[in-house]
């Protein structure tokens, strides 16, 4: 069984604990993928040491020149399209199609923040004074931390470590512990384009160690964290104590309000996506949708019915519209919320119960489940389930929607299926979201805008497009005095 190791200071190295940890294929755990190295506190204090070795001389390449190296990654990262998608979907689930898709974003984001490299990283002000000129530059930060989830594997590093990069930061990358196949591809593709040794280091492990050991190193200046709202905020707490800057992308609780004049087939078929698309394992994903009542029972019966049809198996398969849970745990998380809204009285249109037999009994698959007439004060309506779980409650108006969709501590995605334009905005006004989508599912996001949420969603920072600059640099004003 092949053996996969850390990457530190431009190599790959076994790691100091001796450790390495079995990766699983969560549709049948007799395919075990390989073995990676779990990292120890020692290891990763060599990955920061080998960043901050590397940052000044990484920081005083120019700027268009690290964009180059990202553009020659995105290129290698192409080349190996199918291959990453499939070891995507091995390791981690979701369809080949979505893995496929997800890969190309990666592509995508490469590409974007290449180009980045020529924007302009500052700006010029009027001053008062006489012979004086007055302007900022951007410069980066330091060496940065890493942390990120399993269920984009690829796009969600890559949203991070591009822009950290082509702003001069050099970095310390912790991946999900159990989807380390796409990272080593990740990391293989900027070492092959040329990175310098020790501006990227690669450290898999737990959470609990290999990332506390990280949170812990003061040599780390930022870290950059997507996942749960507890690690999140316990992140923050430690980095704000040290004078570190955190930015955090959590949890989601996302509505779609779907009015009376809504385009029936469009309401069900974004609805369906947005909640079972990945088997339901997106921050982004539908969780609740308020359906005005001159259409709930309408809406209620087509999409219990399409929900119904959905294709459960193994992501390889290309008639496969939602694979596994991507672990057992996991799987386990959206059973007992099952079971929870059993002990509530919901009532079910759709799945519920375990699914046992032939290939379900060979990996960790949950029912895609549909829940009808959802009290707003239900656990099921109010607490992020991470799976293929949509509970429905109906509304009298357009008001009445917004103000429960707004009645969680979440606000990160939200949609509105509507035609009316007046109605529309009125939604986009009064939703406490950061993403609103309009006759389209609540997941989905594109390279070159701003992405983030409101409330306990986020750090109330912001990934991706030109927002990403303002975490992975700092401003520098500089008043130039000059002699006539």
């Amino acid at each position: 069984m092949k053996r996969y190791e850390l990457f530190i200071d431009g190599q790959w190295a076994a790691p100091s604990s001796g450790k390495y940890q079995p990766n699983i294929n969560p549709a049948n755990t007799n395919d075990v993928i390989g073995e990676f190295a779990s990292a120890s506190p020692e290891d990763v204090n060599a990955a920061v040491d080998a960043a901050k070795r590397a940052f000044p001389a990484w920081r005083g390449m120019p700027m268009v020149k690290r964009g180059d190296i990202l553009h020659k990654a995105a290129n290698l990262l192409e080349a190996r399209l199918e291959e990453v998608a499939q070891a995507m979907t091995r390791e981690e689930g979701k369809t080949l199609i979505e893995a496929r898709g997800e890969t190309a974003r990666g592509v995508a984001i490469l590409r974007y923040f290449a180009g980045e490299a020529s924007q302009p990283d500052g700006e010029v002000y009027p001053t008062a004074l006489p012979n004086r000129m007055l302007y900022t530059r951007r410069e980066p930060v330091g060496v940065i931390g890493l942390i990120t989830p399993w269920n984009f594997p690829v796009a969600i590093p890559v949203w991070k470590i591009a822009p950290a990069l082509v702003y001069g930061n050099t970095l310390v990358f912790k991946p999900a512990e159990i989807t380390p196949l796409t990272a080593w591809h990740i990391v293989d593709v900027l070492s092959q384009a040329g990175l310098p040794k020790g501006v990227l280091n690669l450290v898999n492990g737990s959470g609990r160690v290999a990332g506390n050991a990280m949170v812990s190193n003061e040599d780390v200046k930022a870290i950059s964290f997507t996942g749960s709202n507890g690690v999140g905020r316990d992140i923050q707490r430690k980095l704000q104590e040290r004078g570190g800057k955190a930015q955090l992308e959590m949890g989601g609780k996302n509505p779609v309000v779907v009015l009376n004049d809504a385009d029936m087939k469009v309401a069900v078929e974004m609805v369906t996506r947005g909640a079972m698309k990945s088997t339901g394992q997106k921050c982004t994903a539908t969780s609740r949708v308020f359906v005005q009542e001159g259409i709930y029972k309408q809406f209620s019966d087509a999409l219990v019915e399409a929900v119904k049809s959905l294709r459960i198996g193994d992501g390889m398969d290309a008639n496969t519209y939602l694979g596994p849970a991507v672990s057992k745990d996991q799987q386990q998380s959206v059973l007992e919320y099952l079971e929870i809204g059993q002990k509530e009285g919901l009532k079910v249109g759709a799945g519920g119960s375990p699914l046992s037999g032939g290939t379900f009994d060979q990996g960790f698959y949950v029912p895609p489940t549909v829940y009808l007439d959802a009290a707003l004060d239900s656990r099921l309506m109010n607490e992020e389930i991470f799976g293929p779980v949509v509970a429905l409650a109906p509304v009298a108006s357009l008001d009445h929607a917004i103000e429960a969709a707004n009645n969680v501590p979440y606000g990160l995605s939200a949609s509105i299926i509507s035609q009316d334009i007046g109605k529309i905005m009125r939604f986009i006004d009064g939703i406490q979201a950061g993403l609103v989508h309009v006759n389209d599912e609540t997941a989905g996001a594109e390279p070159q805008v701003p992405f983030g949420g409101f409330k306990e969603s986020s750090s109330h920072s912001r990934e991706q497009g030109k927002a990403a600059r303002d975490f992975y640099t700092q401003i520098k004003t500089v008043y130039l005095d000059y002699p006539v």
